[in-house]
């Protein structure tokens, strides 16, 4: 299977490292109660989208595009910037029910953005190398919401000091969960148009 891989594909498998390397993060933070292990997870997104980034020059450079490199850029993705977010909303303090909600949204709208993505690129390029715009915002923009979060753990204000506090609606909703909930709507918008640099 390696001999089928391109330079590029490698730099997108460090992508899917990263965020898997970011997830058990997240889970030894649960565990330990280490500040460190949250913030070293959270420095792990921007890695990611430095390696996805990459990724996509070289793979253009040397005109090495194929279909599992496509879908091998979508998965990491999905690892990266759709599962580790979410996973460290959750270690952040997201646990009511409808922040479950919110964070299991997220990652749905994500898978459902690239699926989308990778279904309509080829019409959406109009034949030139890569695609003109996005529909919807890009996944990799989830790496703000990871960045808030690093920066509200450094401020100390996760857990049981999570920034927004605490709503009862039946189940528990921390507002900060509506910024996941917005992201996802985001993505999967068909009406935002975004040009591809």
């Amino acid at each position: 299977m390696l001999r089928e891989f391109h330079l590029a594909d490698f730099f997108t498998l460090g992508n899917a490292a990263c965020g898997m390397g970011a997830v058990l993060l997240a889970l030894s933070y649960m565990a330990s109660g280490q500040l460190s292990h949250f913030l070293v997870a959270a420095a792990l997104a921007p890695a990611a989208l430095v390696l996805d980034v990459l990724d996509g020059r070289i793979a253009r450079a040397r005109q090495q595009h194929s279909p599992l490199g496509r879908e091998l850029d979508s998965l990491a993705d999905i690892i990266s910037f759709g599962v580790l977010p979410a996973a460290l909303g959750f270690a952040a303090g997201l646990r009511g029910g409808w922040d479950v909600v919110a964070l299991i949204y997220f990652v749905c709208c994500g898978v459902s953005r690239l699926a989308r993505y990778n279904v309509t690129a080829e019409s959406l390029s109009a034949g030139a190398a890569k695609v003109s715009h996005f529909e919807g915002t890009p996944i990799p923009t989830s790496v703000v919401l990871t960045a808030l979060l690093a920066l509200l753990a450094w401020q100390g204000r996760i857990g049981e000091q999570i920034w927004g506090g605490t709503w009862q609606l039946g189940w528990q909703l921390h507002p900060l969960a509506l910024l996941f909930a917005l992201s996802g709507s985001l993505m999967i918008s068909k009406t935002l148009r975004i040009p591809k640099p």
